[in-house]
C-alpha cells in the first residue's frame, strides 16, 4: 500500500478491512439480516440497527459499553461505504494517534477527486447528537466524501 504508515503494511490495512467486515455482518446477523442478503445490500441491516440503538440504554453505559458500539458503529460505517459507495479502507500516519497512523476510507467523489473520512470520527461525532440515527450517520460520511448530489447546492 502506497500510504501505510510506518506500522501499518498492505497486509495489516486488508485483515483490518476483513475484520470490519466481519464485525459489521455479525451486527446485521444479531439484527436479523442475513449474510448473503447483507453481503449484497448492507444498507439492508439499517432498520434492524436503528431498532436496536434506538432501545439501548446509553445513559446506563459504561465506557466499555461505548467503546464496543463505537466499534460496532464504525464496522457497519465502513461497510457500507465500501460496499453501497465503492470506498476502500486505507491507512494514513499520523504521528498524533496513539497507533501512529488512523484507518480512514477512501472514495473517488462525484467530481473523480480521492477523498478521505474516518468513521471513527463520523461516530463520535453522532455520540455527541444523542439519539443516534444511523441514517444520519451514514449521510454525514457520504457528505463528508461527496459522493452524493446536494439537493440544497444550486449550479
Amino acid at each position: 500500500m502506497d500510504n501505510a504508515g510506518p506500522g501499518a503494511s498492505a497486509v495489516d490495512i486488508s485483515s483490518w478491512a476483513e475484520g470490519a467486515h466481519q464485525n459489521a455482518a455479525h451486527l446485521a446477523a444479531m439484527v436479523g439480516v442475513s449474510l448473503d442478503r447483507f453481503e449484497t445490500d448492507p444498507l439492508a441491516a439499517l432498520p434492524g440497527l436503528q431498532n436496536y440503538v434506538s432501545r439501548l440504554p446509553l445513559e446506563d453505559f459504561e465506557q466499555s459499553d461505548w467503546i464496543t458500539l463505537h466499534t460496532d458503529l464504525v464496522s457497519f460505517l465502513g461497510d457500507v461505504l465500501v460496499r453501497h459507495r465503492g470506498g476502500h479502507w486505507s491507512v494514513v500516519d499520523d504521528a498524533s494517534s496513539p497507533a501512529g497512523c488512523r484507518f480512514v476510507i477512501e472514495a473517488t467523489d462525484l467530481d473523480g477527486n480521492v477523498r478521505q473520512v474516518e468513521p471513527y470520527d463520523v461516530v463520535m461525532e453522532e455520540f455527541e447528537h444523542l439519539p443516534i440515527e444511523i441514517g444520519r450517520l451514514i449521510a454525514n460520511a457520504e457528505a463528508h466524501l461527496h459522493v452524493t448530489i446536494d439537493p440544497n447546492k444550486t449550479d
